[in-house]
C-alpha cells in the first residue's frame, strides 16, 4: 500500500477472504459428511472389496487407489490374500466416499482420515470441528476490521492526494 501498489494489495485481500469460504465449505462439507455417516454393523469375519464396492456404488479400483493413497488400510485374508475390510475400515471408506461425492481432494480428505484413526471414531471430532469454526468465525472477524481499517487508510490518502493536487490549503 505505501509504494502505491493498491491493486495488488487488494487482490492479496480477496484472495484471503477467497480462502476463507473455501476453509468454510470445508468445514460445512466435513459436517456433513459425519452426519450422513451411516453407523457401520460389524460384520463377522470382515467385508471383501467387491461387495463393499458394490454397496457403495464404486469400482474395486477406486477402494484399491484409495488404499495407495492411504486412505484406507483393509487387512488382508491369511488364507487368500484378499483385503478385508472391518467396521473401522468401512466407516474410512464411507468417509472417503462422502468427501469425495462433495468435491473435495485425496490430499484434503488424508489428514481428516488420520485424525479419524486418531481419536478412534467419528465422534470426537465434533470438539473439532467446533474449534475449527470458532477459529474461521476470529479470522473472518479480524479480516472485517483489517479490511475497514484498510478503507480508512485508503480514504486518507486519496484525501491527503487530493489535497497536494488541489495546491493544498492557502
Amino acid at each position: 500500500m505505501n509504494r502505491g501498489a493498491v491493486d495488488e494489495a487488494l487482490r492479496r485481500v480477496d484472495d484471503s477472504h477467497c480462502q476463507l469460504v473455501e476453509d468454510r465449505r470445508t468445514v460445512q462439507a466435513v459436517e456433513v459428511a459425519l452426519r450422513d455417516l451411516v453407523p457401520v454393523a460389524p460384520e463377522r469375519g470382515g467385508t471383501f472389496i467387491g461387495p463393499l464396492a458394490a454397496r457403495l456404488g464404486l469400482r474395486p479400483a477406486t477402494l484399491r487407489a484409495w488404499e495407495a493413497a492411504g486412505l484406507v488400510r483393509p487387512g488382508r485374508d491369511r488364507r487368500t490374500g484378499y483385503r478385508v475390510y472391518d467396521a473401522d475400515d468401512v466407516r474410512d471408506v464411507m468417509l472417503v466416499h462422502q468427501l469425495r461425492r462433495g468435491g473435495h481432494l485425496l490430499a484434503q480428505i488424508a489428514p481428516l482420515i488420520t485424525q479419524v484413526r486418531a481419536v478412534g471414531g467419528v465422534a470426537p471430532l465434533e470438539s473439532t470441528l467446533r474449534v475449527w469454526r470458532d477459529r474461521l468465525s476470529a479470522r473472518g472477524r479480524a479480516m472485517l476490521a483489517g479490511a475497514a481499517e484498510l478503507d480508512a487508510y485508503l480514504r486518507v490518502r486519496a484525501a491527503a492526494s487530493a489535497g497536494s493536487a488541489a495546491g493544498g490549503p492557502d
